[in-house]
């Protein structure tokens, strides 16, 4: 049955207009953007095949252009409508942390470094510089790895900080495997970090891992 036969209750743009988009389904809210179904499904039929094909909107997002184009329904038109989708998403999150924003809360700051890095697919370890207001002077992505290892030099995040003139540092790193926890590595490189910024009154606010889920955040956990 066609979704405008539906009783008006049950129509994901309906519904999203009368009780808020928090309340629809990732399959509603993505029928919403499909808008039309295909022959003998709608487009709330084709949006739940989708997410029982890729199993998560996640892992729908995630897909490359060939795997999802070959589902009927889509084409090259969506698959560049929903990574457009997703890059915006990632904008939204990355704008309050602009050149001269104030860090407010720490909350702001997970957002910001989950949408640069969770989906990775290798290690990145990032630093945000701050001046003494907490105010955003750089992100930037300083070293590299493969999936299971990055080498990290502390001198090169001291480099950066002096560079800008910083006086507070946030770092983080990604987990591919999607395990947000720490390793042993993980905390001895904190200390190395802390320690050596500290040598000349640089601040490390927190190091945060990102992997599915919320970020671990080693300031929040008493890790440093």
């Amino acid at each position: 049955m066609p979704i405008h036969h539906w009783p008006q209750g049950e129509q994901p743009r309906e519904k999203l207009l009368a009780q808020g988009p928090t309340a629809l389904s990732d399959a509603e809210l993505l029928a919403i953007f499909l808008r039309t179904g295909v022959a003998g499904k709608s487009a709330v039929d084709l949006a739940r095949d989708l997410m029982q094909t890729f199993g998560s909107l996640r892992s729908l997002l995630n897909a490359e252009h060939k795997q999802l184009c070959a589902f009927k329904g889509m084409g090259t038109t969506k698959y560049v409508q929903l990574q457009a989708c997703l890059e915006l998403s990632k904008r939204y999150f990355k704008e309050p942390l602009r050149r001269g924003d104030a860090i407010k809360n720490p909350q702001d700051t997970q957002k910001y470094l989950r949408a640069q890095l969770r989906d990775r697919h290798q290690e990145v370890f990032v630093c945000l510089f701050l001046d003494a207001a907490n105010r955003v002077i750089s992100y930037e992505e300083l070293f590299f790895g493969s999936i299971s290892a990055t080498a990290v030099y502390p001198r090169q995040v001291v480099k950066r900080a002096l560079f800008h003139n910083a006086n507070a540092v946030i770092v983080a790193h990604n987990h591919p495997s999607g395990v947000n926890e720490p390793s042993q590595a993980d905390c001895h490189l904190t200390g190395q970090l802390q320690q050596a910024l500290g040598l000349l009154d640089i601040r490390l606010l927190d190091h945060l891992v990102i992997g599915d889920g919320p970020a671990y955040s080693m300031a929040e956990h008493g890790l440093m």
